[in-house]
């Protein structure tokens, strides 16, 4: 496991605070974090830990990773550390409080990568948010200067770059926070469609590039097949998808949510939905830049994976304004 993020999380009693290392998409602890997080003993977290992998609830090659560690005596070692599935797991086993808050926790921390790209402490979180509306403003006070003042072509330049770097994506948020966005400036009726059998073809190749384990991709149920037929159904001839960036989001959104294999579910719908994108020539723009950061599909992902159903809406609405026309 590579080196990552440190963020803290404070418990509501205000005594216990841990060292969360996030990595690949995830929130890793070992065993004394965990012992530590739900304030049990040792033996209680190692038997719901041992039951986790025993009963096939999850794949151990799959959750937990070695760091080295260095201890009290000095020594190095190679410390087991469990990701955000089996914390979740033992979570629920031991129906504790704090499990609970920190499910509520891990779920805000995850949601908050759609805006930032990183995560933030509970700290730190009113303070950019303070900064974000400063910001905020002061686009709308540059936007005012443009209106009367003759500018030099220096200034021009320095106010036109603030503006088109924050200016589209505050007023998404803006939309976000009261519920008014809108699918628009898509690029229209795809060129390319996906169907089940290139979609297996895919995840075949990615796997065997990765290297990864022989759950990855392996189908539980028929889920994965009607993801993809979803995004093409029609209601009188017409398209209830209409547009690339649409069936894409949902693409992403249904594979996602739908968990349809024993690993990888969250690598899969990102691999196909830029596969989807990239076969339709929508995955870059006009000066070859990606539409969609890497930090942003990885927070798209996530914020999808512990969203409620009846969020789907908006969530298809975000990713499609992130990858249409403007960007």
């Amino acid at each position: 496991m590579s080196n990552s993020n440190i963020e803290i999380y404070q418990l509501e009693d205000g005594k216990t605070e841990i060292n969360v290392q996030l990595d690949k998409e995830t929130v890793w602890l070992n065993l004394n974090q965990i012992v530590d997080l739900f304030g049990r003993d040792k033996s209680v977290i190692s038997r719901h830990l041992n039951n986790v992998f025993k009963e096939k609830e999850l794949d151990k090659n799959s959750v937990v990773a070695k760091n080295a560690t260095t201890a009290a005596d000095g020594k190095i070692y190679q410390v087991d550390y469990y990701n955000l599935d089996v914390i979740i797991s033992v979570g629920y086993r031991i129906k504790s409080k704090r499990g609970t808050q920190f499910r509520i926790w891990a779920n805000n921390i995850l949601k908050e990568y759609l805006i930032k790209g990183y995560s933030l402490n509970e700290k730190r979180l009113e303070q950019k948010t303070e900064q974000l509306k400063e910001l905020q403003k002061t686009v709308i006070i540059l936007g005012k200067v443009l209106n009367y003042k003759a500018l030099t072509n220096d200034e021009s330049v320095g106010l036109l770059r603030i503006i088109s770097e924050y200016a589209y994506a505050l007023d998404i948020l803006d939309q976000y926070d009261y519920q008014s966005l809108e699918i628009k400036d898509t690029s229209g009726k795809e060129t390319f469609q996906l169907t089940y059998e290139e979609a297996i073809e895919q995840i075949r190749i990615a796997k065997k590039v990765h290297g990864n384990s022989e759950l990855f991709g392996r189908e539980k149920d028929n889920s994965f097949k009607s993801s993809i037929s979803t995004i093409y159904q029609t209601f009188e001839g017409i398209d209830l998808y209409p547009s690339i960036e649409e069936k894409a989001a949902n693409l992403l959104y249904f594979i996602t949510k739908n968990h349809s294999f024993t690993d990888g579910n969250k690598r899969i719908a990102a691999l196909l939905f830029l596969y989807f994108m990239e076969r339709n020539g929508n995955l870059f723009d006009g000066n070859g830049n990606k539409r969609i950061a890497d930090n942003t599909l990885v927070a798209l992902t996530l914020m999808i994976a512990v969203s409620k159903p009846e969020e789907k809406n908006i969530m298809t609405k975000v990713i499609v304004n992130l990858i249409n026309k403007n960007n």
